[in-house]
């Protein structure tokens, strides 16, 4: 396992390197070097960090998540008004209904199959996302407007409308019933991580000021907090759900409220830390892509997906349709919003493994999906934010 942690980090940060000399994203030679280092090239990364790996992408997750609520102000989301909360689903939704009307044709998938493709590949990624969104508040772009917000905070309850969906759908394809009360998961996951995490937020920071405690022990107190609460969200398999990742957000973003002379501090150790988890959190997405799935159906895979995109982006134009966004501004959020990742490693390979007939082609959906969208939305914020949104 430290070998593969070793070969993790040194051929991530030579091809970070790399994709910098060519003026790409870190994250594009993160990903590479993952593909290249797992079993599908030349195998150098064991089992064992493979067993593990899940639980590694969470703790970066959630270090970028945490440093996303400490930059997160209530105040910036009201500036967008109901589209805040229309960005939660509405994108979501018509990509799943594309799907829905695209697989059928193309695909030759039936009704409740095209719509679990849709519900896998719907998600978007908050770890390509939210670090660029933040990246793009350090420097002042469009925050003047709230749109780093506005796209930061609905990637994060996005995730959680669709997962719920798929695995009710899922449940529905394997065994024929479909349980209502499943949907009470998208509500309640919300409602009940917000809240949660906004409680644990202030009771944190009492704790704080009685005992006094250094910069670092917080953080650390803070860590503890959120690997707690993704184990909540494990736990609670029943009609309520849970959002650990949001109610860590919520959490840090409570922080902030009331300890606003801590949070940037706070937030400068995050940023270091990501900066080490983030090679960890791509590489091992790209380590868990099947390329030889990837190029089993065709381009008919990458077409369908195209054009779901072209539905998704349809969705976050009416969601910010109201707002007072220029021309330029509604193009950059709707493109910015199309990268997927890690949810889609997570879940890909779960209707295969379900033992769907559909399972093969929802897992070469869901990498090819990863391959196109996550270098493509990445690729497009870093080359146009300069020039699509206001500086402050």
């Amino acid at each position: 396992m430290l070998f593969s942690f070793a070969m993790i980090i040194l051929v991530g940060v030579v091809f970070a390197m790399i994709m910098r000399m060519l003026g790409l994203p870190n994250l594009l030679g993160y990903l590479l070097a993952g593909i290249i280092l797992g079993p599908f090239v030349f195998n150098v990364i064991d089992t064992t960090t493979f067993q593990i790996s899940s639980d590694i992408r969470q703790i970066a997750l959630m270090i970028i998540l945490m440093r996303a609520g400490l930059n997160l102000k209530i105040s910036d989301l009201k500036k967008v008004g109901p589209s805040a909360l229309l960005m939660c689903f509405v994108p979501a939704s018509f990509e799943i209904l594309g799907l829905m009307i695209l697989a059928p044709i193309f695909l030759h998938l039936d009704l409740l199959n095209a719509a679990i493709l849709g519900t896998v590949l719907a998600a978007v990624s908050p770890a390509v996302v939210v670090p660029l969104m933040l990246k793009l508040m350090d420097e002042g772009y469009g925050t003047k407007e709230g749109i780093p917000q506005l796209i930061m905070a609905g990637a994060s309850m996005d995730d959680v409308y669709v997962i719920v969906l798929f695995t009710s759908l899922l449940t529905l394809a394997k065994s024929g019933e479909f349980n209502a009360l499943s949907l009470l998961r998208i509500p309640t996951s919300i409602l009940f991580g917000i809240v949660f995490g906004i409680v644990l937020g202030y009771v944190l920071c009492k704790l704080y000021r009685l005992l006094k405690l250094s910069t670092e022990i917080e953080l650390a107190c803070m860590f503890a907090v959120g690997m707690a609460l993704i184990t909540i969200e494990r736990m609670m398999t029943g009609a309520v759900g849970f959002s650990g990742l949001l109610a860590i957000m919520a959490m840090t973003s409570s922080v902030r409220h009331i300890k606003p002379e801590m949070a940037d501090t706070y937030s400068a150790v995050l940023a270091k830390l990501w900066q080490s988890a983030e090679i960890f959190l791509f590489a091992l997405v790209g380590a868990s892509v099947r390329i030889d799935y990837a190029v089993s159906f065709g381009p008919v895979v990458l077409i369908v997906i195209i054009l779901a995109l072209l539905f998704r982006m349809l969705g976050v134009y009416l969601s910010v349709m109201k707002t007072k966004f220029n021309r330029k501004e509604k193009i950059f959020t709707m493109i910015a919003y199309i990268p997927k990742a890690t949810v889609q490693a997570a879940i890909g390979g779960l209707a295969l493994e379900a033992g769907l007939a559909s399972g093969e082609l929802i897992l070469t959906a869901a990498v090819t999906a990863i391959l196109f969208t996550a270098p493509l939305g990445a690729i497009f914020i870093s080359f146009t934010y300069r020039n699509f949104l206001q500086k402050a």
